[in-house]
């Protein structure tokens, strides 16, 4: 296990254990979030933890143009069922991220630390929100890091209040990103849902080279 220093480099990702685990302690600085996201590391820990970076291999990660549609969200979407903004409510959404219930974990690794932290990623342009709203109601969304330079999109978290909502952000979130030549979404690790929307894994190694 590898303890961080007052220092914000990080060990090699190929230090990292089985499970992804790279480091531990530190802090969330603007500087030191930024240098582990250029790395392909980013913090995963609950309340009562000291702070965790990951690096997990294999990745989940979604190229833009494998994104998956269904009949039914294309239906969805030609029928303008929710309203989409961005930018317009960023630390509603991480609240409202952090407090979503959720089948498969209890508690949030979305702390107050943390919402304090990407708020201040989020002032300096690096980290986006989608908002979905229904009469004007905000009903899903997501976040994440903007790595323009790198063409590289690193995804955060999502929710959804009300059915399709997050998924119809999210294929919002693609068409934009194709626009500004996006070349990969980093979805961090596998779940059903992102499968779904085409995402698949690639080596930890494959993921570095798109972030150099």
């Amino acid at each position: 296990m590898y303890i961080l220093t007052d220092s914000i480099q990080f060990p090699s990702v190929t230090l990292a254990d089985a499970n992804g685990l790279l480091a531990i302690g530190g802090d969330l600085s603007v500087d030191r979030l930024l240098e582990a996201y250029h790395n392909g590391i980013f913090p995963w820990y609950d309340e009562d933890q000291p702070i965790l970076w990951y690096s997990p291999d294999p990745r989940m990660v979604l190229f833009p143009s494998e994104l998956r549609v269904s009949k039914s969200m294309r239906q969805l979407i030609r029928k303008n069922k929710f309203e989409v903004t961005f930018n317009k409510a960023f630390e509603s959404v991480m609240q409202h991220c952090a407090t979503i219930k959720r089948p498969e974990q209890e508690g949030t690794w979305i702390t107050n630390d943390m919402q304090k932290a990407y708020a201040k990623l989020h002032e300096l342009g690096y980290a986006i929100s989608v908002e979905v709203w229904e009469q004007s109601v905000l009903v899903g969304g997501l976040y994440g890091i903007l790595l323009e330079e790198k063409k590289v999109f690193c995804g955060e978290s999502m929710f959804s209040k009300v059915s399709n909502a997050s998924k119809y952000g999210f294929i919002t979130l693609v068409e934009w990103l194709i626009q500004k030549e996006i070349q990969l979404i980093d979805c961090q690790v596998y779940t059903d849902h992102l499968a779904s929307l085409g995402a698949r894994e690639i080596t930890r190694a494959t993921f570095i080279k798109y972030l150099k």
